[in-house]
């Protein structure tokens, strides 16, 4: 029996800098995942990763992650993508130089 589709999102890495970024429902990379388009239907969902996939020179390895509807919009439902919101593991880089 197939599996029933979740909500995901897209995501990948900004080419440049290497960050975490999510596609947003006007076509924009955020690195923010209450920003990105919460995808309900697996159709749109395909048709949203292909769009992203065509855009290699912005980023690297799109893929669609798993996503709930939370207060703020999109939240990841698996630890990878919870680790990635956070952005380089290393210390004082990316997005952890706002924590100081």
């Amino acid at each position: 029996m197939a599996r029933a589709f979740t909500p995901k999102v897209v995501t990948a890495n900004a080419l440049l800098e290497g960050d975490a970024v999510w596609l947003t429902e006007d076509d924009r990379w955020t690195r923010d995942i209450a920003e990105a388009e919460l995808l309900t239907d697996e159709a749109h969902a395909e048709l949203r990763l292909l769009e992203a996939q065509s855009r290699a020179g912005e980023i690297a390895d799109a893929y669609l992650a798993d996503a709930k509807s939370g207060e703020r919009g999109p939240e990841p439902t698996h630890f990878r993508e919870e680790f990635r919101t956070r952005g380089p593991s290393n210390y004082r880089h990316g997005k952890q130089v706002e924590l100081n």
